[in-house]
């Protein structure tokens, strides 16, 4: 079944960061609800309490913050991630961001209470939880620190090594707000490349 081979992407991703056994796997997958949503959906809105959380099977979503009227993208999230609000998650606030679909996708939705109680319960699932936080942790970092010693070019290059997917399937505007560049900067650095 197609479905199941999207979650088998899910597990083998987080699996791939921190294994867990046959029978955790059975509890997520019991506390998940199969969705899908449009391109261009707001799975989380700033300002409102979502109350779930996204495991990604199919398709790519992206986080902005609004900032003066203007979208400021900060990070993107394909097959096997995971989106959710992390002040809602960790401080019961109101998100500060948005997550956007750039594709159709197919999600297994997870309510923040499910994943609290997981994370409270599942010495596995609690380590996990650890280390895609870890990791996101040093993408931010990396990004910080690229975005002050960087020129545009290189933080461009860097973009496309780290995350070739998203290079190749997110609009250029969107990498470029990623980036902290212009797009017509971005269109020339892409230009120059070919």
């Amino acid at each position: 079944m197609i479905e199941d081979c999207y979650m088998t992407g899910i597990i083998d991703k987080i699996n791939s960061l921190y294994p867990i056994s046959d029978d955790t796997i059975r509890t997520l997958k019991e506390s998940m609800t199969l969705c899908r949503f449009p391109k261009k959906y707001q799975l989380i809105r700033a300002g409102m309490y979502c109350k779930s959380a996204y495991f990604i099977g199919k398709g790519m979503t992206r986080s902005f913050w609004l900032v003066n009227g203007e979208e400021i993208t900060t990070s993107f999230s394909c097959e096997g991630g995971i989106v959710f609000s992390m002040d809602e998650l960790y401080y019961n606030k109101m998100s500060e961001e948005f997550v956007e679909t750039l594709e159709d996708v197919v999600v297994y939705r997870i309510s923040l209470d499910k994943l609290r109680r997981l994370f409270e319960t599942n010495i596995e699932l609690a380590n996990w939880g650890r280390i895609i936080h870890q990791d996101e942790y040093r993408r931010l970092h990396r990004s910080h620190k690229e975005r002050l010693t960087l020129s545009a070019k290189e933080r461009y290059e860097e973009f496309r090594q780290q995350f070739p997917q998203v290079n190749q399937r997110a609009q250029l505007g969107y990498i470029a707000s990623y980036l902290g560049i212009t797009l017509s900067t971005l269109s020339r650095l892409r230009g120059a490349r070919k």
